[in-house]
């Protein structure tokens, strides 16, 4: 499937629909754009999904509240009877 795409002023290039379509690209999606050899390359962004356990999930937001708690004890740490 090949185009022939109009530049326009700013910079701006509508891809066709069809080209659109292949590729499932919706209004609002990102791609990635490269220079690869003298070409333009244009890759949509899709998220990664990976699999992951619910408990390494957990275990990974207790130590960042845990962290988070010590940083701010720190922060707000009385000396003396008083804040400084």
């Amino acid at each position: 499937m090949k185009y022939i795409l109009k530049v326009r002023r700013k910079g701006i290039v509508i891809l066709p629909k069809k080209l659109r379509d292949a590729l499932d690209l919706a209004e609002g999606d990102r791609v990635v754009a490269e220079v690869d050899g003298g070409r333009i390359v244009i890759t949509p962004l899709r998220p990664r999904v990976v699999d992951i356990e619910y408990s390494a999930v957990v275990e990974a937001i207790s130590e960042e509240i845990d962290l988070e708690a010590e940083k701010a004890k720190r922060m707000f740490r009385v000396e003396g009877g008083s804040r400084q």
